[in-house]
């Protein structure tokens, strides 16, 4: 089956988190070499682009979040950037092999831990 990978196929995902604002610094430090911003920001969350972080008394998961990076450098700087701010590694930048596919393309990513165990991830899908 071919795929459109540019087709937009999610609205928003809502996270709860059990504590919005070290959620909050999580998001800003992780997703600004991404060039996602966050839209809104209050005390008990906040919206980067398609993704809400909300305040829960029982955090959910935990979940996996990939987001889209234009460029193996800004999957590279996602990571680092995580790293360096003191949050926990979940894989190095690299190509993993086992989700590449022609169909899916050479799968570029890397890994992090936000502050509730939720896996998120930047990836670049490179097509030959």
């Amino acid at each position: 089956m071919d795929w459109d990978w540019t087709r937009i196929v999610v609205d928003h995902v809502a996270l709860a988190v059990s504590d919005a604002a070290a959620s909050i610094r999580f998001y800003k430090t992780v997703l600004e070499p991404l060039g996602i911003p966050a839209i809104w920001e209050r005390e008990g969350g906040a919206q980067f682009a398609n993704l809400v972080v909300k305040h829960a008394d029982t955090a959910g998961g935990p979940t996996h979040i990939a987001f889209v990076a234009a460029s193996r450098d800004e999957v590279d700087a996602f990571h680092r950037a995580g790293v360096d701010a003191g949050y926990r590694d979940n894989g190095r930048p690299g190509v993993r092999e086992r989700y590449s596919s022609k169909e899916g393309g050479r799968y570029y990513a890397a890994f992090l831990l936000d502050p509730d165990g939720n896996n998120i991830e930047a990836v670049r899908r490179e097509f030959d």
